[in-house]
């Protein structure tokens, strides 16, 4: 009995023991799987919050990178439509040599405005846009957009230029060969009467018709006189034939002839017989020749052509013989 119960308390207390002996370990190991663990999370963290702000820097830094890239890109555009306008402006300047040439100043007032006003306006945007430290390609666009305006109003300047001389050229080149051929039939008609005066004059200069008091009216549409001959719609020549008993009686169509100031013939009444050569002719008209004095006699041309302040020269015709010679100042 005392063996048993001396047993049981030393049985007891090894059960102490042992049980005390195998928790220790236990909760050492797991305060240092904890720690492990903690550390892990923590150089996770670390690693992760490193990882996150370098892609966050790289981010940023292509960003800018990208942002520079544009601006230069957009610099460069800028620089390009500046040498642009340039050469517009250099195009421009060689036609002020042919806008001299053209006669017609509205034309060229109008062109030159069009295109002063776009280039004010290409010139106001450059400005703007030097100012600025930061580009946007809208500026950049509105700018090219005013520079091709600028050239296509050029382009039209210089076809219009070219269509205006061109046919400045050809107006003076018709001016210049009715000019020649109303001087070389001037030249004809003078050689024509003077050949007529020479040969003639001695043996017949009593049968020619009489002419007096030779005038040269402008008329407006009313019939009443006009005192600016570009406004004139007619021009009358009136004149009397006085009486002459050596002049034949009967028909008599008398020829009108009417040159300008620029020594073109004011034509539109066809031709007529003289000296053995046609001439032309203003306008005719056919009297009755009795012998006997006719006053008012009156001869009429229609305008056709431009009108300009100067001396008009007329002319009369009848028989083969030109009656009389005169030249009038008309305003």
């Amino acid at each position: 009995m005392i063996d048993n119960k001396n047993s049981k308390p030393a049985a007891d207390d090894g059960f102490e023991i042992d049980e005390v002996r195998i928790r220790k370990p236990r909760d050492k190991k797991n305060t240092i799987v904890l720690y492990a663990v903690v550390a892990v999370a923590v150089i996770a963290l670390g690693i992760g919050g490193w990882m996150a702000y370098d892609a966050s820097s790289r981010n940023s830094a292509l960003e800018e990178a990208q942002a520079l890239i544009e601006q230069q890109q957009l610099d460069m555009e800028q620089m390009q439509l500046e040498q642009d306008y340039e050469d517009l402006n250099r195009e421009f300047a060689q036609f002020e040599n042919s806008r001299q040439l053209i006669q017609d100043d509205s034309v060229k007032r109008a062109l030159a405005e069009k295109y002063e006003a776009a280039r004010l306006q290409v010139e106001q945007l450059q400005n703007e846009l030097k100012s600025e430290r930061r580009k946007s390609s809208a500026e950049i666009a509105k700018l090219r957009s005013e520079i091709d305006t600028l050239r296509a109003l050029l382009r039209h300047y210089v076809e219009e230029i070219d269509r205006l001389n061109k046919e400045n050229a050809a107006l003076r080149s018709e001016n210049e060969e009715i000019k020649s051929q109303n001087q070389r039939l001037n030249s004809q008609v003078a050689e024509t009467s003077r050949r007529n005066e020479v040969l003639s004059e001695r043996m017949t200069l009593a049968e020619k018709l009489n002419v007096t008091g030779l005038s040269l009216t402008a008329l407006n549409k009313k019939g009443k006189k006009e005192k600016r001959v570009a406004k004139a719609t007619q021009l009358m020549v009136s004149f009397t034939i006085p009486q002459n008993n050596s002049t034949p009686v009967g028909e008599k169509t008398i020829y009108m002839r009417i040159v300008s100031p620029s020594g073109q013939l004011l034509d539109g009444g066809g031709s007529f017989s003289f000296e053995g050569g046609s001439v032309p002719c203003s306008a005719k008209r056919t009297i009755e020749y009795a012998g006997e004095e006719i006053g008012g006699v009156t001869i009429y041309w229609d305008v056709n052509t431009a009108l300009t302040a100067g001396e008009y020269t007329v002319e009369l015709f009848a028989d083969n013989y030109r009656l009389v010679r005169r030249s009038f100042t008309l305003n």
